[in-house]
């Protein structure tokens, strides 16, 4: 029998959050051109860009939809078979923990493969979540915002066709004024992360 694979990425990400994120396969990309942490960059060395794309409710998403609330960012895409569906059940995790101090923080999961990932595709991967909200948009804009923040992608074609992506594995923290203000590595522990969150929330 063929599962539906929106289906079957559903199975992952509840059985990883369960299981407390154990045991990583096939990691992605974690060595990425990302900021350098002991000399953060200001939002005009690193984020802005004029990328116009679409949430997985319709609405328009820019470098402003950041503006006035701190947020946690992945760039990722549906296809994923592991990095991507770990770091959404991650994200919850996090948010179960900061409990009421979760509140005024946002979360995105950007795909890097518009491609396949439609707006019905991303609104299905990541409504489980309720949190999480699902960005795509046309390849030039997605490019446009890859770029602006520093993410690095790259397709890698696959025996007997289809292909994956690499990627950037680490979560983005960026504070209400729309500036760059670290990273979670992937499968960092849940105690940083936690820390880090709580100081994006108090000072961003």
């Amino acid at each position: 029998m063929t599962r539906n694979p929106i289906t079957a990425v559903r199975i992952v990400l509840w059985t990883a959050a369960v299981v407390g994120i154990i045991g990583a396969g096939w990691i992605y990309t974690t060595q990425s051109p990302a900021p350098n942490l002991a000399n953060p960059l200001t939002v005009d060395q690193y984020g802005g860009g004029d990328y116009q794309l679409v949430d997985h409710t319709g609405q328009l998403f820019t470098y402003e939809s950041f503006l006035g609330r701190p947020s946690i960012v992945f760039f990722g895409f549906t296809h994923c078979p592991d990095v991507c569906p770990m770091t959404l059940a991650e994200m919850m995790q996090w948010y179960t923990q900061l409990g009421d101090d979760g509140k005024s923080l946002d979360a995105y999961f950007v795909t890097v493969d518009p491609e396949r990932d439609t707006l019905d595709v991303m609104a299905s991967y990541v409504g489980w979540t309720e949190r999480v909200v699902g960005v795509t948009g046309e390849p030039a804009e997605i490019e446009k915002m890859v770029e602006a923040w520093g993410i690095h992608t790259s397709r890698v074609d696959l025996e007997g066709g289809g292909y994956n992506v690499d990627h950037t594995a680490s979560v983005l923290l960026i504070d209400a004024d729309g500036g760059f203000f670290g990273t979670i590595a992937f499968r960092e522990s849940t105690d940083t992360a936690i820390a880090k969150l709580r100081r994006l929330v108090d000072e961003g």
